[in-house]
């Protein structure tokens, strides 16, 4: 076993569990990605959950970008219109993965039988 210094312990269990302000302080890449990008705070949003969708991200990722999207002003629509729109290049499965996700990051209840 590596020893760790508390500090480290201590965010990397942050982020292993989806803390939003361990997450924001320890990787911090929030911001400047949006800065760089060009792209107002509501369409990097949409972005980055495309992309957690197409890279078939674990789901602790969509915990942090939901809420970041939230924050932002997206809606339950516009991340069911996200679906939509990469259903055609990511796949079926992708999606259908997905959508449970963000139900759970929406903190709407899952279907029966999940």
């Amino acid at each position: 076993m590596a020893a760790a210094e508390p500090d480290t312990h201590e965010a990397l269990q942050g982020i292993s569990l989806g803390d939003l302000d361990v997450l924001e302080t320890a990787i911090g890449l929030r911001e400047l990605g949006q800065e760089v990008s060009g792209l107002d705070g509501r369409t990097f949003a949409l972005v980055k959950i495309a992309t957690l969708i197409a890279l078939d991200a674990p789901p602790a990722s969509y915990a942090w970008q939901i809420a970041n999207a939230l924050e932002e002003g997206v809606t339950p629509e516009d991340l069911l219109g996200v679906l939509r729109a990469v259903a055609p290049q990511v796949g079926g499965p992708r999606v259908v993965a997905a959508a449970p996700e963000i139900l759970l990051g929406l903190g709407l209840a899952l279907p029966e039988g999940e």
